[in-house]
């Protein structure tokens, strides 16, 4: 199969061909059919993940067809289309007996504890605990991004958050974590900030439900934010992991009010200092958020089906494979509007 490989971190990928994989007893091998280009995937490329073994193949946000299945699979078929959390719970541990498969104690990672989507092909672990089956009229590129970003801030918002109608809630970096976010809580009835540095950024944030967005080079953004809000936001996300925004993310809320830490704090960001006063004095809540479960896909995909979310809207530029590398290597530079996706291979 054709797939995009780097043998040194921080090294140029190149597009390569190696051997097909074949499934586990448990598992099933994907042809992906679209997987996302994911700043996660750039902090593997960076070496910030130490489950990453060399030569590697990145890509985790994925939707496919079920190409080959093990011999201990009992709810998939060949020809399923399906797409897989980013986090593929083991099912033995004590995590995944309460439901927890996002914070599996034995998690796997496609693209980052194995071999990835950035290929013809792709093997899934444990797949009648982890696949999960989509609506036959969505599209894969749609389809690609619920694996992660959506995903991800529909637990951010809706599981961790508690995020209710009425509430003010500040979304820091709109890419495309923070782009979901932002229709996941308009959708719950919620008043959203966005704030962002790219103008392009916070035009889609407005067009996705904001009802104000801010501009982070031209505003004090937790000053601003405790005036429009009158007193503070309720719930408020750092969308892009970084010691900046998830200052601003804290110093945004009223007392008792709730920091979601969405965005990966890795490398040189992974022990920030955090503003301890006011989590003391004002009681604030602070919570992480780690993909989401594939048992809770159904909540989310029935608002798709219902119209309240429409994540087709934050797709953003439909990419080759052979184009895999050099958007890979820039993911640092937040160049895109939307979700980047491969969908040519």
């Amino acid at each position: 199969m054709k797939a995009v490989l780097f043998e040194k971190f921080q090294s140029a990928p190149k597009l390569v061909t190696v051997d097909d994989p074949t499934p586990e007893p448990h598992g099933v091998v994907l042809r992906v059919a679209a997987t996302g280009v994911c700043r996660s995937d750039w902090h593997g490329w960076m070496g910030h993940d130490s489950d990453i073994d060399l030569p590697h193949v990145p890509g985790h946000e994925l939707a496919g067809v079920v190409e080959a299945v093990g011999n201990d699979v009992t709810k998939w078929k060949v020809g399923d289309k399906v797409t897989v959390p980013f986090i593929c719970g083991c099912g033995s541990c004590s995590e995944c007996h309460s439901g927890n498969q996002q914070v599996c104690l034995q998690q796997e990672q496609p693209g980052f504890t194995h071999w990835g989507s950035f290929a013809e092909y792709v093997g899934i672990h444990q797949a009648d605990l982890n696949l999960v089956a989509l609506p036959e009229t969505m599209n894969f590129a749609t389809a690609a991004s619920l694996g992660c970003r959506f995903a991800t801030s529909f637990r951010a918002v809706v599981d961790q958050g508690k995020v209710s109608a009425g509430q003010w809630v500040a979304v820091h970096g709109c890419g495309g974590v923070g782009l979901s976010a932002v229709m996941i809580a308009s959708a719950c009835g919620a008043n959203v900030i966005g704030v962002d540095l790219d103008p392009a950024k916070l035009t889609l944030a407005k067009e996705l439900g904001a009802v104000t967005v801010l501009n982070g080079r031209e505003a004090d953004v937790p000053e601003a934010i405790r005036e429009i809000t009158r007193g503070g936001a309720h719930v408020s996300l750092d969308a892009l992991g970084h010691p900046s925004t998830m200052t601003n993310s804290i110093l945004c809320l009223r007392p008792r009010g709730k920091h979601v830490q969405v965005g990966l704090m890795l490398g040189e960001h992974a022990a920030p200092t955090v503003p301890m006063p006011k989590i003391v004095g004002q009681e604030i809540e602070l919570l992480g958020s780690h993909g989401m479960q594939a048992h809770r896909y159904g909540a989310m995909l029935d608002l798709v089906a219902s119209g309240k979310l429409d994540p087709a809207r934050l797709v953003g530029e439909q990419i080759s494979l052979a184009d895999a590398p050099q958007a890979l290597m820039e993911m640092d530079k937040f160049r895109s509007v939307g979700a980047t996706v491969i969908t040519r291979f």
